[in-house]
This record gives C-alpha cells, structure tokens and sequence, in this order.
C-alpha cells in the first residue's frame, strides 16, 4: 500500500508539473525547440526532434536517478519524519508518501502546524495532481489525435470572456451552493447554510425593491394622470381660443365683403 501510495504522489508532483510546462513551452518556445510543422510538445505521441529527445532523455534520466536514490530512503529521522511519526501512530509505521524533508518555503504548515492540517495539505496536494494527471493525459491525446497545439483557441490561453464567464457562474454557485459526498449517490448538490442566509437576504431585498418599485409606479402613474389632464385640457382652451379667433376673423372678412 505504501509503495504504491509514494508512486501515486511521484506520478502526481511530475504531472503538476508537465500540465504547466507542456502549454508554456508551446506559447513561448522559440519553433526550433517544438516538433513538426505545428510545433508541438515534445512527447512519446507527438515525436522529438533529435535535440529536443536528448534534452528530455536528460531530464528524465535526472528524475530517474532521483527517484532509484530516494526509493529506499528513511524518512522517521528528520524533522517532518518525526511530526509523521506522531501523526500516523494510531495508523501505521511506514510515514507518509512523498515525504522529502523539504519545505524552504513552510507551505505544509499554511493550514496550520497540526496532523489534521498537514493531512488536509495532503489531500489538496494529491488532489490536483490526480487531476494534473487528467490533464497531461489529454494534452498527449489531442495532440495525437488533431495534430495541433493545446493551446489553439483554448479560452485557458486567449484572452476571450468565455472563462471569465464560467469563473462569475462558478463563483456565484458557490456563493449559494455547495457539493456534497454521500454514500447514496456520487456527490448531491446542496444549499449550504450561508447559501440560505443570502438567499433570504436576496429574497428580502428583492421584495423590498419590488414594494419601492410598485410605489415609484403609483406616483409615476398619477403624475401622467395630471399630465394627461392638463394637456386635454390645455388643448381644450388652445382648441376654443383658435376657434374664437377663426370666428372673428370669418364675421370680420363678411363685413367688409359686405361693405365693398
């Protein structure tokens, strides 16, 4: 079980790595560093040119070497070893995978200097190198497949507002909702505890809109009542005094008709 959890998190780290590396090389090597006339990643699908396959023969002999020194390493001795040891007495003796005694910039302790925060760190370590490893998997596989880079007409690498979009849709959900392990179903989707108190708050102001909006309309509406008013009865008057200037200028043109 041990051996096989330490691969996991090695296969993990080294593919949180290549899904940053494999675009960025994309977008900022120069083309004599990519392969074929797309210029592609190097990979075991894609194909090396001769210098790229004896830049990445060195790398991955370099990881290699690393990782045949470490295999056998005893982690119970340094400082972290020891915090393991504590941590997992009530659950076995081996450690923790992945332990190398390196942290420069004490980001295990970020949740806190306690077994359930280190473990915590853990799961989010492993968490997205599971997925890292997802994600590398895809890359090689377009690749292969459509011949073209990963990052042509990808929102995650082009300015467009789709994935800003998708970034506002998953915020407010999350502002209302959140996801749930069961041993029903896969995940359920449930309004959480703060989603409620927003969505009341939402729901109170909402009626106290629509309650000001209905008493904006009332008054709105009696003013173009008046107005209405006083333009019919305005147009009354213009109306009369026009005919009353019509009819005086009629009888005054049929008087001196009369006279001539």
């Amino acid at each position: 079980m041990y051996t096989m959890m330490e691969a996991e998190i090695r296969h993990a780290r080294l593919a949180m790595l290549a899904v940053v590396g494999w675009p960025m090389s994309e977008l900022n090597a120069p083309n004599w560093m990519l392969h074929g006339p797309n210029h592609l990643a190097p990979s075991v699908l894609n194909g090396f040119d001769p210098l790229s396959f004896i830049a990445v023969a060195g790398i991955f002999g370099a990881f290699g070497y690393f990782e045949y020194k470490t295999s056998l390493r005893k982690v119970d001795d340094t400082e972290l070893g020891k915090k393991h040891t504590e941590d997992m007495a009530n659950v076995w003796k081996y450690g923790v995978p992945g332990d190398y005694n390196f942290d420069p910039l004490n980001l295990y302790s970020m949740f806190g200097d306690t077994a359930d925060a280190r473990k915590a760190m853990r799961e989010l370590e492993i968490t997205h190198g599971r997925w890292a490893m997802v994600g590398i998997t895809a890359f090689a596989a377009w690749e292969a497949l459509t011949g073209h880079q990963i990052v042509e007409n990808s929102m995650f690498f082009h300015p467009n507002l789709l994935l800003p979009s998708l970034v506002a849709s998953y915020v407010a959900f999350s502002a209302f909702y959140e996801v749930k392990n069961t041993d029903q179903y896969l995940f359920r989707v449930e309004m959480s505890s703060e989603g409620e108190a927003r969505m009341n708050n939402l729901q109170r102001r909402t009626a106290n809109l629509s309650k000001d909006a209905l008493e904006y309309s009332k008054v709105a509406f009696e003013y173009a009542k008046v107005a209405t008013e006083t333009t019919i009865e305005t147009s009354k008057d213009i109306k009369e005094k026009y005919d009353s200037i019509n009819d005086n200028y009629t009888n005054y043109a049929l008087r001196n008709v009369r006279k001539d």
